[in-house]
C-alpha cells in the first residue's frame, strides 16, 4: 500500500495507449521524456500496428523506447491496464486564468475541493464528453498524479485546456466577459432543470466535503441543486454532479 500512495504521488507515469495517444498529438501539453515498452509485444502480431506507430512517434519526437519484461513493467506502473506501455513524461504547468482566455459565448467549469486524482479523472472525462471549452481549476498541485488523472480521464486531461485561479477572481473574469455565473449548493438554490443553464455559462462544481464557499456562492448569479429520487444522509461525488450539470447544460443549449 505504502509502495501505491508513493506512487500516485509522484507520478509523472501515464499508462496505456488511450493516455499516450494525447501526449503524441500535435497540440500535446507536455512531452515524453521516454517509453518502456513489454519485449513479448515485439513478437505479438496484434501488437505490430501500435509497435510501429510508437516506433515512429519515438523517432518523430525524439524519444527513446526501451523494451523491458513483463515483470518489470508491473513493478513500474500503478495500474494493471498499462497494455505493455509505460511513459515517463515532462510536468505541466497550468497558466493562471486570462480574459483572453473566455470564448465569447462558451461553456467553462470551475473545479474546487476535489482530492481524490480518480474523482478528479471521472470528472474530466465527462466535461470533455459535454464539450466544456475549458476547465479551470483553483491554485494548488493538481498535476502530481497526472498519470493516474490521465488514466482516470480516458486522456481528456491531456486533451482539455486548464487554467489556474481563486474562484472569486475567476468570477470576476466570466462576469466581464458576459457570462452568466451559476455556482452549486443547498442553500437559496433552485432544481437545475428550472435554472436557464444557457451559454455563456461559467459553472462552479464544488467537492462532495465541503461544496464552494459562501464567498464564492455570494458572486453567483444563480445557486442550483440536484434533487434526488429519495433522502439521503450522503452528497452524490462530484465526478458525478459534473456530468449531471454539465449534460443537462447541453441539453439546454442543444436540443
Amino acid at each position: 500500500m505504502k509502495k501505491e500512495i508513493e506512487k500516485l504521488n509522484s507520478s509523472v507515469l501515464f499508462e496505456g495507449m488511450i493516455s499516450i495517444r494525447p501526449l503524441l498529438a500535435e497540440n500535446a501539453k507536455r512531452k515524453i521524456k521516454k517509453m518502456w515498452i513489454d519485449k513479448a509485444n515485439q513478437t505479438n502480431k496484434n501488437k505490430s500496428k501500435e509497435l510501429s506507430f510508437l516506433q515512429h512517434k519515438a523517432e518523430e519526437h525524439s524519444f527513446p523506447i526501451e523494451f523491458i519484461s513483463a515483470e518489470e513493467l508491473k513493478n513500474m506502473a500503478l495500474g494493471t491496464t498499462h497494455g505493455g506501455i509505460v511513459a515517463s513524461c515532462t510536468q505541466r504547468k497550468l497558466p493562471p486564468l486570462a480574459l483572453s482566455h473566455i470564448k465569447p459565448k462558451g461553456f467553462y467549469v470551475y473545479l474546487d475541493g476535489i482530492e481524490d486524482p480518480y474523482n478528479f479523472g471521472y470528472a474530466l472525462r465527462s466535461l470533455y464528453a459535454a464539450g466544456v471549452d475549458a476547465v479551470i481549476l483553483s491554485p494548488r498541485n493538481w498535476m502530481s498524479a497526472a498519470g493516474v488523472v490521465c488514466r482516470a480521464s480516458a486522456g481528456a486531461s491531456e486533451l482539455f485546456d486548464l487554467y489556474e485561479a481563486d474562484g472569486i477572481e475567476a468570477a470576476s473574469l466570466f462576469h466581464q466577459a458576459g457570462y452568466q455565473v451559476i455556482g452549486t449548493g443547498l442553500e437559496k438554490s433552485v432544481n437545475m432543470y428550472e435554472a436557464p443553464l444557457t451559454f455563456p455559462l461559467f459553472l462552479i462544481i464544488g467537492g462532495e466535503k465541503r461544496g464552494i464557499s459562501k464567498a464564492l456562492c455570494g458572486k453567483c448569479d444563480r445557486i442550483v441543486k440536484i434533487d434526488y429520487g429519495r433522502e439521503c444522509g450522503f452528497s452524490l461525488s462530484a465526478a458525478s454532479a459534473a456530468a449531471i450539470l454539465a449534460f443537462e447544460a447541453v441539453r439546454q443549449n442543444i436540443y
